[in-house]
């Protein structure tokens, strides 16, 4: 006897052995039930998830000799013959092969005889979208005034192509992708029935790759058995599909959560061993994190679909809500990174390692400068005293230091020699991590005035090398001078930019006027403008930091109101542009720029002067 694979031996034979698709039998049996029929159905969906099957238990239904019921008797001729797939007055046509106008009308022909052996003359028309426009025309006619002893029943993956005068002739089911837990509890009992052996983990593989189609699933099963030698073993299925194992997946996510890119290269290094599917692991990656941010903000709502709550639940207590939210959007615009790059491995890794880089709590390793000193005095010893200098001179370059201001010059806002020091805009170009963070904020921030978040972070205020040594201690005990108790809107704009604070929390802290202290409690207002960039997660954060300078267990409150004083990005903004001014003066005040000017009869674009980056 020749073997019958298993999407085909277990096709459900009626409404009960369907699997899903709650929402289509219900409202079939009651039609069935109450004889309220239809004379046209359409079912959509994608592949596999039973539009076929349910139009063939509805003949079936249809034409029982024992009634229209919505549970056929399964044992007169008409219930066999259908079954069986030789009953003469259920026609089922493939619009696939059949497009042409001539086609559809010599079927259109014997519409108007009576059934030949059942009650009614069922015309299954599958893949219905890809009828020619002819043929819809010549059927639209018949379709909408039927005989009474016709059923047409039309199956579509495409339900958009077909012209509305069909889709409002017929009654429209639209079928859903089933879920895998669905189909893992199916599989399970099909390979129980079948006596064959199996293991749980390779049923989730399995119905994570038929992506909802229950025929999909089968089919793998079926190609399970044969490569793992009839049993279903998860080793066996992840090397047949070529993914890793879910729990690669998560490791994945704590080396990241670890920051350790060590462990991350290794496990891709055991991931690239099994000839992997890196679009597939990149989608079981998103999936992972759509679900742990899912957890994080409404653990209620979990989904326990694949069985591994636990796991989920650990990894939502290693990444932060921000990094979770930072991987996934790159994450998807990776995707393409992986369909245009030579080497997918390639792009992969570097996907992860851009994931990991760019995230605002990632700090470089320390021993990256031993590093390269020992790379150079590996190359060229008598070079490590150069190298060592030129490290020692980029630190001091990138260093952001901090200049003390007196509360008297505090007070003169019109000294532009004041505002040049006390505020010094980096010229350097920013990192990556905080060209991201700025991107983020930005992008939250697209219903805001037309003022842009500034993260005074990137804009320290800089100590001038030129003064006496007194001068700078002295300064340095003014700043040791704020206290909790005499935190005032004035000592806050001092206060603010020696906070160990980045991101969005930063920001938040950049754009809020202090109210005033009660206790161990700061109470700041954010101004409405900058509001959307606010969210209470953000206060544990804020609080961690103003505790940490004040070495106090600090609290924080923040209002959503208009500020009245200023804030430390608006006193940024402003010297940022009294600076501009100046510049702008001093070049016009230029003899050489006024002679250009007067010779050429030039203009001067204003909005193009800025600071030499070589400054």
């Amino acid at each position: 006897m020749s073997y019958q694979v298993l999407a085909r031996k277990w096709r459900p034979s009626n409404f009960s052995q369907v699997a899903g698709q709650a929402h289509v039998l219900k409202s079939l049996i009651n039609a069935l039930d109450n004889e309220r029929l239809h004379h046209a159905y359409l079912f959509t969906g994608t592949r596999g998830v039973g539009k076929t099957t349910l139009a063939r238990i509805l003949a079936k239904c249809l034409n029982c000799e024992e009634g229209v019921r919505s549970v056929p008797c399964e044992k007169c001729g008409s219930c066999k013959e259908i079954n069986e797939g030789r009953f003469i007055d259920l026609i089922e046509i493939d619009a696939a092969s059949r497009t042409k106008v001539e086609e559809m009308r010599e079927l259109l022909e014997n519409v108007q005889y009576l059934p030949s052996r059942g009650r009614f003359k069922v015309y299954l028309i599958d893949e219905v979208h890809m009828l020619s426009n002819h043929s819809f025309n010549a059927l639209l006619k018949t379709l909408e005034e039927p005989p009474p002893h016709v059923k047409f029943l039309f199956a579509t993956t495409d339900p958009q192509k077909l012209p509305v005068t069909v889709l409002s002739r017929c009654l429209q089911f639209n079928l859903k992708n089933l879920s895998p837990q669905l189909i893992t509890e199916y599989l399970g009992s099909v390979l129980e029935k079948e006596e064959i052996e199996f293991e749980e983990e390779a049923l989730w593989q399995i119905s994570s790759a038929a992506s909802g189609s229950m025929r999909d699933a089968l089919t793998l099963v079926d190609q399970a058995i044969s490569y793992c030698e009839g049993k279903v073993a998860a080793n066996g299925v992840i090397e047949m599909l070529g993914v890793p194992p879910q729990k690669q997946v998560y490791a994945l996510l704590k080396g990241m959560a670890s920051r350790s890119v060590s462990t991350i290269l290794e496990l891709i290094r055991d991931i690239a061993e099994q000839t992997p599917d890196y679009s597939h692991t990149l989608d079981s990656l998103l999936s992972t994190l759509h679900r742990v941010a899912i957890v994080q903000i409404e653990p209620k709502a979990a989904d326990n679909s694949y069985g591994d709550m636990p796991q989920i639940l650990e990894l939502a207590s290693l990444i932060s809500a921000e990094d979770v939210q930072l991987y996934y959007q790159m994450g998807i615009k990776g995707r393409e990174d992986l369909r245009l790059s030579a080497e997918v491995r390639t792009a992969f890794e570097m996907l992860l390692i851009r994931m990991l880089v760019f995230s605002p709590s990632y700090v470089e390793p320390t021993d990256l400068e031993s590093t390269k000193l020992e790379a150079t005095a590996s190359a060229d010893p008598s070079t490590i005293n150069e190298s060592s200098s030129a490290t020692e001179s980029e630190k001091k370059k990138n260093e952001l230091t901090v200049e003390i201001v007196s509360p008297q010059q505090l007070e003169e806002p019109e000294s532009l020699s004041m505002s040049e020091e006390l505020i010094e805009v980096s010229t350097e170009a920013p990192t990556e991590i905080e060209a991201e963070q700025s991107s983020d904020t930005e992008h939250d921030s697209s219903e805001m005035p037309s003022e842009r978040v500034v993260d005074v972070h990137q804009e320290k205020l800089a100590v001038s090398e030129e003064g006496s040594e007194s001068d700078k201690s002295a300064s340095a005990a003014s700043i040791g001078a704020i206290t909790l108790a005499s935190l005032s809107p004035q000592n806050w704009l001092r206060l603010y930019p020696q906070l160990e604070i980045t991101g969005i929390a930063a920001n938040v802290l950049a754009n809020s006027d202090f109210q005033r202290a009660d206790s161990n409690t700061i109470h700041f207002v954010l101004d409405h403008s900058q509001s959307a960039v606010f969210s209470k997660e953000l206060l544990p954060k804020i609080s961690q930091a103003l505790s940490s300078y004040f070495a106090l267990d600090v609290s924080v409150q923040i209002e959503i109101a208009e500020a009245k004083n200023e804030t430390p990005a608006m006193l940024s903004q402003r010297l940022k542009q009294e600076k501009h001014v100046a510049m702008v003066n001093d070049f016009e005040s230029d003899e050489n720029v006024q002679e250009l000017l007067k010779h050429f009869s030039g203009t001067l674009a204003k909005e193009t002067i800025a600071p030499n980056k070589d400054q």
